[in-house]
């Protein structure tokens, strides 16, 4: 029997919330017996490719004078090509979705995919990271761009709080528009944090994310020093070295040196996370925070500001007591909170985000007739 064949396509496999959900389903969609094909439109790798998910680079070495003016245009053709040998070997796709928005400027311009039951998955808050440092004509201009491409579309967010502000602030006019939540492994996660944490012989609060400006470690760190807990503070992640430099003097100015610890990336994060007194976030936007979801899974107390995007869906009843106002002295009440007063983690607080459930709902999107 020919399985059917699901494709998914993304900007990279770069270390990241997104990247790192769309290798658990592509994990999931393989368990439930479809055939997938992973897409990366970059060569960037920083996690292994799930067993029998097919893997395709499609990366882009031009380096011409011009290379950034038809960008798009070439990329499209390069994906073209891609997708049409792709379809000769395993037939058109019974499911295509794309992932990021770079992703999606390229998928936009594909002929072959426009006949394709093709889903864009939208995993940021656009008018925070897209517009939120627009004004005026530049701000008109971006907006009418995204307008375009997601016009007449069938959209996925990750986040009720994304698909508002699509629909409401970006008015992008969609065709379907549809909230699943990330999924997560529950019980995979809960065994992966039971090896080994280089870091157990310390109390620590804990970060996770890329080092970029939406993740605000400079609120982070002034919060930390503020709350004044006898407590260390771990970073996970990586990013431009201009950013890391900034967190590195950051550091310095605060007199943090003997406290704040750079982790880099871990492939297995999830240990460092079981033994954190409380996992933080201080971003100024937030799609759907992954790192939240993984630390509630491994039953750690979780803080963050009330920054626009999916926070609230997942900080709700009693954990909505450990959400900040988007200012230092508030993050470091909350730091304090949870320190002192630890949230006791229910499966109902994460059940939600079971793999299995959002499973369902992505196959449910299947087109039955490919």
């Amino acid at each position: 029997m020919i399985k059917k064949h699901i494709l998914l396509i993304i900007d990279g496999l770069r270390a990241g919330g997104a990247e790192n959900i769309t290798l658990t389903l592509a994990k999931g969609m393989i368990q439930r017996g479809y055939a997938v094909t992973l897409m990366s439109l970059s060569k960037h790798l920083s996690y292994p490719i799930p067993d029998q998910v097919k893997y395709i680079v499609d990366h882009d070495d031009n380096k011409g004078m011009f290379h950034n003016i038809n960008e798009l245009a070439r990329r499209a053709a390069s994906l073209d090509r891609q997708v049409s040998n792709l379809f000769t070997e395993y037939g058109k796709p019974c499911l295509v979705i794309s992932n990021l928005h770079k992703t999606d400027r390229i998928v936009a311009r594909s002929r072959i995919l426009k006949s394709c039951n093709l889903w864009y998955c939208i995993h940021s808050m656009f008018s925070c990271t897209y517009l939120g440092n627009k004004s005026g004509f530049t701000r008109w201009l971006k907006q009418k761009k995204l307008q375009k491409i997601y016009k007449n579309c069938n959209i996925i967010t990750v986040s009720e709080a994304i698909a508002v502000d699509l629909l409401k602030y970006i008015k992008i006019n969609p065709s379907k528009c549809i909230t699943i939540y990330n999924p997560f492994n529950i019980n995979e996660i809960q065994h992966r944090a039971m090896e080994f944490n280089p870091f157990h012989d310390q109390d620590y609060m804990l970060h996770v994310g890329r080092f970029h400006q939406v993740k605000c470690h400079h609120r982070l760190l002034e919060a930390f020093a503020l709350a004044s807990l006898p407590i260390n503070l771990i970073l996970i992640g990586q990013g431009k070295l201009a950013v890391t430099e900034a967190i590195r003097l950051k550091i310095a100015v605060l007199n943090l040196q003997d406290k704040v610890f750079l982790a880099g990336f871990q492939a297995n994060p999830f240990p460092i996370i079981k033994g954190a007194k409380m996992v933080v976030l201080s971003s100024d936007s937030e799609g759907l925070s992954t790192v939240l979801i993984e630390a509630l899974i491994c039953h750690v107390s979780i803080v963050s500001t009330a920054c626009p995007g999916g926070i609230v869906e997942i900080m709700s009843g009693k954990l909505a007591s450990y959400i900040s106002e988007m200012n230092v002295p508030s993050l470091a009440e909350k730091m304090r909170l949870a320190w002192h007063t630890p949230i006791q983690i229910t499966t109902e607080m994460y059940s939600r985000f079971n793999h299995e459930r959002v499973l369902d709902k992505y196959l449910s999107l299947v087109d039955s007739r490919s």
